[in-house]
């Protein structure tokens, strides 16, 4: 039986004082790792935002939203390499299935 590909969407929080560049590097790193394992369904970067408590002394993060598919295995290995990258400050991932 062929295995399903499940609909998820990740928003991820990026530290602002990273640099553009930094930052532009990050979010790139994530969306080709999602289409390496998957389908990429759309982008939204929804910039820097305030956050409603401080993380790491910070009141401000820049936000990115993926919409993807993918094996159902892959979250967790994106979860992992979530939490080892510098820079990334919160993650989510969500099954919309």
């Amino acid at each position: 039986m062929a295995k399903v590909n499940g609909k998820y969407e990740t928003i991820f929080i990026v530290n602002p004082n990273l640099g553009e560049e930094a930052i532009t590097a990050i979010v790139e790193k994530f969306k080709a790792l999602i289409a390496d394992n998957g389908t990429v369904v759309s982008v939204d970067d929804w910039g820097k935002r305030r956050m409603a408590y401080e993380i790491n002394d910070l009141r401000e993060g820049y936000y990115t939203l993926i919409e993807f598919e993918s094996l159902p295995s892959f979250p967790a290995e994106l979860d992992r390499v979530y939490k080892i990258t510098d820079g990334v400050m919160r993650s989510i991932i969500v099954c919309k299935d």
